[in-house]
């Protein structure tokens, strides 16, 4: 069974990943898309709780400061 951090970091960061997927289908922009599917997809491979944090928060820094 996963460590609390782990589940919460992949509910965290796996929500913010559909609704930049939502957000980038319902405005015909791939960035987001891309990226949402990265936030969704990436926790179900990495299990170091500092890998995990640090790459959501690298993607979520991508989705903020690449935009159109």
């Amino acid at each position: 069974m996963p460590d609390f951090s782990i589940l919460f970091a992949a509910l965290l960061f796996g929500s913010v990943g559909l609704a930049a997927f939502v957000y980038g289908k319902k405005n015909a922009s791939w960035r987001p898309m891309v990226i949402g599917v990265a936030l969704m997809v990436y926790p179900y491979f990495i299990e170091q709780t500092w890998l995990l944090y640090g790459l959501g928060v690298a993607l979520c820094a991508a989705l903020f400061f690449w935009r159109e």
